[in-house]
Protein backbone atom coordinates (compact mmCIF):
# COMPACT_ATOMS: atom_id res chain seq x y z
CA UNK A 1 0.00 0.00 0.00
CA UNK A 2 1.27 3.69 -0.72
CA UNK A 3 2.12 5.20 2.69
CA UNK A 4 1.35 8.56 1.59
CA UNK A 5 -2.22 7.36 0.32
CA UNK A 6 -2.28 5.28 4.07
CA UNK A 7 -1.84 8.48 5.99
CA UNK A 8 -3.78 10.50 4.02
CA UNK A 9 -7.11 7.84 4.58
CA UNK A 10 -5.87 7.71 7.99
CA UNK A 11 -5.64 11.31 8.45
CA UNK A 12 -9.69 11.65 6.39
CA UNK A 13 -10.62 9.34 9.09
CA UNK A 14 -9.34 11.00 12.72
CA UNK A 15 -10.89 13.84 11.08
CA UNK A 16 -14.16 11.99 10.71
CA UNK A 17 -14.04 10.73 14.58
CA UNK A 18 -13.23 14.60 15.53
CA UNK A 19 -16.28 15.58 13.79
CA UNK A 20 -18.15 12.79 15.46
CA UNK A 21 -17.25 13.77 18.69
CA UNK A 22 -17.47 17.48 18.24
CA UNK A 23 -21.14 17.18 17.46
CA UNK A 24 -22.77 14.31 19.25
CA UNK A 25 -22.90 11.84 16.17
CA UNK A 26 -21.87 8.54 16.42
CA UNK A 27 -21.55 5.95 13.95
CA UNK A 28 -25.16 4.94 12.64
CA UNK A 29 -26.75 2.16 14.48
CA UNK A 30 -24.05 1.97 17.34
CA UNK A 31 -25.64 1.79 20.87
CA UNK A 32 -23.75 4.23 23.44
CA UNK A 33 -24.30 5.38 26.95
CA UNK A 34 -22.20 7.11 28.94
CA UNK A 35 -22.16 8.92 32.52
CA UNK A 36 -20.54 11.77 33.73
CA UNK A 37 -20.50 13.78 36.60
CA UNK A 38 -22.90 16.73 36.90
CA UNK A 39 -23.07 18.46 40.39
CA UNK A 40 -24.47 17.44 43.72
CA UNK A 41 -27.62 17.99 45.92
CA UNK A 42 -27.50 18.31 48.85
CA UNK A 43 -24.72 16.75 49.36
CA UNK A 44 -25.35 13.80 47.16
CA UNK A 45 -23.55 13.36 43.15
CA UNK A 46 -26.00 14.09 40.63
CA UNK A 47 -24.93 12.04 36.98
CA UNK A 48 -25.95 12.97 33.69
CA UNK A 49 -25.78 10.03 31.49
CA UNK A 50 -26.22 10.84 27.49
CA UNK A 51 -27.65 7.71 25.74
CA UNK A 52 -27.10 7.58 21.47
CA UNK A 53 -27.81 5.28 18.44
CA UNK A 54 -26.12 7.04 15.74
CA UNK A 55 -29.45 8.73 15.05
CA UNK A 56 -30.96 10.24 18.28
CA UNK A 57 -29.15 11.49 21.18
CA UNK A 58 -30.64 11.98 24.65
CA UNK A 59 -29.35 13.20 27.85
CA UNK A 60 -30.57 12.15 31.21
CA UNK A 61 -29.92 13.13 34.75
CA UNK A 62 -30.82 11.26 38.00
CA UNK A 63 -31.69 14.39 39.54
CA UNK A 64 -35.55 14.63 39.01
CA UNK A 65 -35.31 12.55 36.24
CA UNK A 66 -35.16 14.70 33.72
CA UNK A 67 -34.20 14.60 30.16
CA UNK A 68 -32.15 17.49 29.60
CA UNK A 69 -31.15 17.45 25.88
CA UNK A 70 -32.81 15.13 22.81
CA UNK A 71 -30.95 16.07 19.39
CA UNK A 72 -32.92 14.11 16.68
CA UNK A 73 -32.55 14.93 12.42
CA UNK A 74 -34.93 16.87 10.61
CA UNK A 75 -35.61 16.19 7.06
CA UNK A 76 -32.40 17.07 5.79
CA UNK A 77 -30.02 15.21 8.46
CA UNK A 78 -29.79 18.72 10.48
CA UNK A 79 -29.78 17.60 13.85
CA UNK A 80 -31.24 19.94 16.86
CA UNK A 81 -31.83 19.54 20.25
CA UNK A 82 -35.62 19.75 20.35
CA UNK A 83 -36.68 19.73 24.53
CA UNK A 84 -36.86 22.96 26.18
CA UNK A 85 -34.44 23.31 29.34
CA UNK A 86 -30.74 24.53 31.33
CA UNK A 87 -27.42 24.40 30.36
CA UNK A 88 -26.58 23.12 33.48
CA UNK A 89 -27.99 21.51 36.83
CA UNK A 90 -27.98 24.81 38.62
CA UNK A 91 -31.00 25.78 36.20
CA UNK A 92 -33.05 22.77 37.18
CA UNK A 93 -32.45 23.80 40.80
CA UNK A 94 -34.39 26.76 40.72
CA UNK A 95 -38.37 26.46 40.84
CA UNK A 96 -39.08 26.26 36.79
CA UNK A 97 -42.02 25.01 35.15
CA UNK A 98 -41.12 21.24 35.30
CA UNK A 99 -38.84 21.06 32.59
CA UNK A 100 -37.96 17.53 31.51
CA UNK A 101 -38.78 15.92 34.61
CA UNK A 102 -40.65 12.55 35.85
CA UNK A 103 -43.80 13.77 37.97
CA UNK A 104 -44.66 12.21 40.76
CA UNK A 105 -46.35 10.96 43.29
CA UNK A 106 -49.54 12.22 41.33
CA UNK A 107 -48.69 14.20 38.21
CA UNK A 108 -51.67 17.13 37.50
CA UNK A 109 -54.08 18.68 39.98
CA UNK A 110 -55.40 17.10 43.41
CA UNK A 111 -58.56 19.65 43.97
CA UNK A 112 -57.84 21.85 46.85
CA UNK A 113 -55.03 19.42 48.32
CA UNK A 114 -57.35 17.12 49.54
CA UNK A 115 -58.43 13.23 49.00
CA UNK A 116 -60.54 10.55 50.76
CA UNK A 117 -58.89 7.06 50.86
CA UNK A 118 -60.87 4.01 53.05
CA UNK A 119 -62.07 6.69 54.80
CA UNK A 120 -59.31 8.98 56.24
CA UNK A 121 -58.80 12.26 54.47
CA UNK A 122 -55.22 13.08 53.46
CA UNK A 123 -54.04 16.42 53.12
CA UNK A 124 -51.60 17.89 50.56
CA UNK A 125 -49.25 20.71 50.00
CA UNK A 126 -51.37 23.33 48.15
CA UNK A 127 -48.95 24.54 45.54
CA UNK A 128 -50.97 25.48 42.43
CA UNK A 129 -53.57 28.12 43.86
CA UNK A 130 -56.19 26.57 45.53
CA UNK A 131 -54.91 23.55 43.92
CA UNK A 132 -51.96 20.48 44.60
CA UNK A 133 -50.19 20.18 41.90
CA UNK A 134 -47.48 17.63 40.22
CA UNK A 135 -46.24 15.60 43.78
CA UNK A 136 -46.22 19.22 45.75
CA UNK A 137 -43.48 21.35 46.92
CA UNK A 138 -40.56 18.68 46.55
CA UNK A 139 -41.94 16.00 44.10
CA UNK A 140 -39.84 13.48 42.44
CA UNK A 141 -38.87 16.33 40.26
CA UNK A 142 -36.62 17.18 43.10
CA UNK A 143 -34.92 14.30 43.91
CA UNK A 144 -32.14 12.37 43.38
CA UNK A 145 -32.73 8.84 41.89
CA UNK A 146 -30.40 5.74 42.55
CA UNK A 147 -29.37 4.56 39.08
CA UNK A 148 -27.85 1.89 36.92
CA UNK A 149 -27.00 2.00 33.57
CA UNK A 150 -27.77 -1.13 31.17
CA UNK A 151 -26.13 -1.68 27.81
CA UNK A 152 -27.66 -4.41 25.40
CA UNK A 153 -27.20 -5.10 21.21
CA UNK A 154 -29.87 -3.10 20.11
CA UNK A 155 -30.96 -0.35 22.51
CA UNK A 156 -29.38 1.12 25.81
CA UNK A 157 -31.31 2.11 29.51
CA UNK A 158 -30.88 4.33 32.24
CA UNK A 159 -32.22 2.53 35.27
CA UNK A 160 -33.33 5.01 38.08
CA UNK A 161 -35.21 3.81 41.15
CA UNK A 162 -36.62 6.28 43.94
CA UNK A 163 -38.08 5.79 47.45
CA UNK A 164 -41.13 8.03 48.29
CA UNK A 165 -41.36 7.30 52.06
CA UNK A 166 -44.24 6.93 54.57
CA UNK A 167 -46.10 10.93 54.61
CA UNK A 168 -43.91 12.42 51.91
CA UNK A 169 -45.88 15.49 51.10
CA UNK A 170 -48.92 14.32 52.80
CA UNK A 171 -49.09 10.51 50.76
CA UNK A 172 -49.32 8.03 52.89
CA UNK A 173 -47.23 4.42 52.04
CA UNK A 174 -43.49 4.22 51.31
CA UNK A 175 -43.95 4.04 47.68
CA UNK A 176 -41.02 2.13 45.44
CA UNK A 177 -40.46 3.81 42.26
CA UNK A 178 -38.89 2.58 38.88
CA UNK A 179 -38.68 4.65 35.64
CA UNK A 180 -36.46 3.26 33.15
CA UNK A 181 -35.49 5.15 30.03
CA UNK A 182 -34.85 2.85 26.82
CA UNK A 183 -33.22 4.59 23.53
CA UNK A 184 -33.70 1.84 20.79
CA UNK A 185 -31.74 1.61 17.42
CA UNK A 186 -35.14 2.24 16.25
CA UNK A 187 -35.25 5.80 16.84
CA UNK A 188 -38.05 5.39 20.31
CA UNK A 189 -37.37 6.56 23.36
CA UNK A 190 -39.23 4.28 25.51
CA UNK A 191 -40.30 4.92 29.63
CA UNK A 192 -41.50 2.46 31.98
CA UNK A 193 -42.72 3.10 35.13
CA UNK A 194 -43.30 0.91 37.84
CA UNK A 195 -44.04 0.87 41.50
CA UNK A 196 -45.28 -0.85 44.45
CA UNK A 197 -46.80 0.15 48.13
CA UNK A 198 -46.81 -0.71 51.90
CA UNK A 199 -50.02 0.75 52.06
CA UNK A 200 -53.17 1.96 50.20
CA UNK A 201 -51.83 5.41 48.51
CA UNK A 202 -53.24 7.43 45.18
CA UNK A 203 -50.36 6.88 41.95
CA UNK A 204 -49.84 8.89 38.74
CA UNK A 205 -46.69 9.60 36.83
CA UNK A 206 -45.51 11.26 33.78
CA UNK A 207 -42.67 12.45 32.14
CA UNK A 208 -43.04 16.50 31.90
CA UNK A 209 -40.71 17.43 28.85
CA UNK A 210 -41.77 20.31 26.63
CA UNK A 211 -41.17 20.05 22.73
CA UNK A 212 -40.45 22.15 20.09
CA UNK A 213 -39.64 20.30 17.42
CA UNK A 214 -38.15 23.28 14.77
CA UNK A 215 -35.21 23.52 17.92
CA UNK A 216 -35.67 24.37 21.63
CA UNK A 217 -35.94 27.80 22.07
CA UNK A 218 -36.65 28.38 18.03
CA UNK A 219 -39.95 30.27 18.41
CA UNK A 220 -43.41 29.10 19.07
CA UNK A 221 -45.16 25.90 18.36
CA UNK A 222 -48.73 27.55 17.10
CA UNK A 223 -47.40 26.36 13.59
CA UNK A 224 -47.08 22.48 15.04
CA UNK A 225 -49.52 20.31 12.91
CA UNK A 226 -51.19 17.99 16.40
CA UNK A 227 -53.29 15.12 15.88
CA UNK A 228 -54.38 14.04 19.52
CA UNK A 229 -56.18 10.15 19.14
CA UNK A 230 -58.88 11.36 21.32
CA UNK A 231 -63.03 11.70 21.06
CA UNK A 232 -63.75 13.39 24.50
CA UNK A 233 -61.90 15.19 27.33
CA UNK A 234 -62.36 16.27 30.59
CA UNK A 235 -63.35 19.80 30.74
CA UNK A 236 -62.73 22.19 34.04
CA UNK A 237 -63.19 24.85 35.99
CA UNK A 238 -61.42 28.17 36.22
CA UNK A 239 -58.06 26.60 38.52
CA UNK A 240 -58.11 23.76 36.02
CA UNK A 241 -60.08 21.03 38.13
CA UNK A 242 -62.26 18.38 36.35
CA UNK A 243 -65.72 19.23 36.31
CA UNK A 244 -66.72 15.65 36.57
CA UNK A 245 -67.54 15.25 32.93
CA UNK A 246 -66.31 13.26 29.33
CA UNK A 247 -67.45 15.74 26.87
CA UNK A 248 -67.04 15.44 23.28
CA UNK A 249 -64.40 17.10 20.98
CA UNK A 250 -66.34 17.37 18.39
CA UNK A 251 -67.29 20.63 16.70
CA UNK A 252 -64.98 22.50 19.58
CA UNK A 253 -61.18 23.56 19.70
CA UNK A 254 -60.41 20.82 21.60
CA UNK A 255 -61.03 18.51 18.15
CA UNK A 256 -57.44 17.47 17.31
CA UNK A 257 -58.60 13.96 15.76
CA UNK A 258 -57.44 15.11 12.21
CA UNK A 259 -54.18 17.09 12.34
CA UNK A 260 -54.66 21.09 13.05
CA UNK A 261 -51.87 23.55 13.67
CA UNK A 262 -51.75 24.17 17.23
CA UNK A 263 -52.51 27.57 17.01
CA UNK A 264 -55.13 27.29 14.68
CA UNK A 265 -58.15 27.73 17.54
CA UNK A 266 -55.97 28.46 20.35
CA UNK A 267 -57.50 32.18 20.87
CA UNK A 268 -61.01 30.42 21.26
CA UNK A 269 -59.68 28.16 24.28
CA UNK A 270 -58.87 30.38 27.70
CA UNK A 271 -55.72 30.46 28.68
CA UNK A 272 -54.74 28.25 25.98
CA UNK A 273 -54.91 24.25 26.06
CA UNK A 274 -53.95 22.68 29.42
CA UNK A 275 -56.89 19.88 28.86
CA UNK A 276 -56.91 15.84 29.88
CA UNK A 277 -57.62 14.10 26.89
CA UNK A 278 -59.86 10.85 27.29
CA UNK A 279 -57.72 8.06 24.48
CA UNK A 280 -59.79 5.80 22.95
CA UNK A 281 -57.73 2.62 24.09
CA UNK A 282 -58.47 -0.74 23.98
CA UNK A 283 -57.21 -3.27 26.18
CA UNK A 284 -53.48 -2.60 27.51
CA UNK A 285 -51.18 -2.63 24.86
CA UNK A 286 -49.27 0.65 24.04
CA UNK A 287 -51.87 2.85 21.59
CA UNK A 288 -51.23 5.72 19.86
CA UNK A 289 -52.20 8.56 21.50
CA UNK A 290 -50.82 11.77 19.94
CA UNK A 291 -48.85 12.40 16.58
CA UNK A 292 -47.27 15.80 15.79
CA UNK A 293 -45.20 17.10 12.77
CA UNK A 294 -43.52 20.36 12.50
CA UNK A 295 -43.87 20.97 8.82
CA UNK A 296 -40.65 23.30 8.09
CA UNK A 297 -38.10 20.60 9.32
CA UNK A 298 -40.14 17.73 8.66
CA UNK A 299 -39.72 16.75 12.27
CA UNK A 300 -42.35 14.36 13.86
CA UNK A 301 -43.16 12.62 16.94
CA UNK A 302 -45.48 9.73 18.01
CA UNK A 303 -46.71 9.36 21.35
CA UNK A 304 -47.75 5.44 22.18
CA UNK A 305 -49.13 4.79 25.65
CA UNK A 306 -51.00 2.40 28.00
CA UNK A 307 -52.57 5.22 29.79
CA UNK A 308 -56.18 6.16 29.73
CA UNK A 309 -55.50 10.23 29.02
CA UNK A 310 -52.64 12.54 27.76
CA UNK A 311 -52.65 16.08 29.00
CA UNK A 312 -51.69 18.28 26.32
CA UNK A 313 -50.54 21.60 27.73
CA UNK A 314 -49.16 24.46 25.46
CA UNK A 315 -46.82 26.56 27.74
CA UNK A 316 -49.28 29.19 28.53
CA UNK A 317 -47.45 30.51 32.38
CA UNK A 318 -43.92 31.00 29.78
CA UNK A 319 -43.68 34.55 29.87
CA UNK A 320 -40.30 35.20 29.43
CA UNK A 321 -39.32 35.00 32.67
CA UNK A 322 -37.45 31.57 32.98
CA UNK A 323 -34.01 31.82 30.78
CA UNK A 324 -33.23 28.84 29.20
CA UNK A 325 -30.23 26.74 26.84
CA UNK A 326 -28.18 29.79 25.37
CA UNK A 327 -29.19 32.67 27.28
CA UNK A 328 -32.83 31.79 25.31
CA UNK A 329 -36.17 33.84 27.38
CA UNK A 330 -38.91 31.57 27.00
CA UNK A 331 -41.72 32.96 25.91
CA UNK A 332 -45.41 31.89 25.78
CA UNK A 333 -46.47 28.80 23.52
CA UNK A 334 -42.00 28.24 23.11
CA UNK A 335 -43.05 24.47 24.01
CA UNK A 336 -46.13 22.29 24.07
CA UNK A 337 -46.00 18.53 26.46
CA UNK A 338 -48.04 15.83 26.02
CA UNK A 339 -48.27 14.12 29.58
CA UNK A 340 -49.22 10.39 29.46
CA UNK A 341 -51.27 9.90 32.85
CA UNK A 342 -54.64 9.14 34.36
CA UNK A 343 -57.15 11.80 34.67
CA UNK A 344 -56.50 14.59 36.61
CA UNK A 345 -57.84 14.94 40.55
CA UNK A 346 -58.99 11.59 40.32
CA UNK A 347 -58.83 10.66 43.66
CA UNK A 348 -62.19 12.80 43.92
CA UNK A 349 -63.69 11.46 41.32
CA UNK A 350 -64.45 7.90 41.82
CA UNK A 351 -66.01 7.32 38.57
CA UNK A 352 -62.34 8.31 36.19
CA UNK A 353 -59.95 5.07 36.04
CA UNK A 354 -58.39 4.59 39.45
CA UNK A 355 -54.95 5.79 40.85
CA UNK A 356 -55.25 3.29 43.93
CA UNK A 357 -52.56 1.28 44.81
CA UNK A 358 -52.89 -1.35 47.73
CA UNK A 359 -50.49 -3.53 48.81
CA UNK A 360 -49.39 -6.52 46.96
CA UNK A 361 -50.35 -4.89 43.94
CA UNK A 362 -47.92 -3.24 40.84
CA UNK A 363 -48.33 0.30 39.05
CA UNK A 364 -47.09 -0.31 35.85
CA UNK A 365 -47.26 2.00 32.78
CA UNK A 366 -45.56 2.15 29.47
CA UNK A 367 -45.05 5.31 26.92
CA UNK A 368 -43.49 5.66 23.96
CA UNK A 369 -42.18 8.27 21.82
CA UNK A 370 -41.13 7.36 17.85
CA UNK A 371 -39.23 10.15 16.16
CA UNK A 372 -39.79 10.17 12.70
CA UNK A 373 -39.37 13.02 9.49
CA UNK A 374 -41.36 13.41 6.65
Amino acid sequence: MNVTNGLTRLTLFMSMVLIGLTTGFQPKGTMEIKKEHYGTVDGRDVSLYTLANGTVTVKITNYGGIVTELWTPDKEGMVKDIVLGFDSLGGYLTRHPYFGCVVGRYANRIAKGKFTLDGVEYTLAVNNGPNHLHGGIKGFDRAVWEDEPVSGKDSVSLKLSYLSKDGEEGYPGNLRVTVEYTLKKTNELSVSYEAKTDKPTVVNLTQHSYFNLAGAGSGNILGHLMMINADRYTPVDSTLIPIGELRSVRGTPMDFRSPMTIGSRIKDVPGGYDHNYVLGRVGKDLALAARVVEPGSGRAVEVWTTEPGVQFYTGNFLDGSVVGKRGMPYQKHFGFCLETQHFPDSPNHPDFPTVVLRPGEEYSQHTVYKFLTE
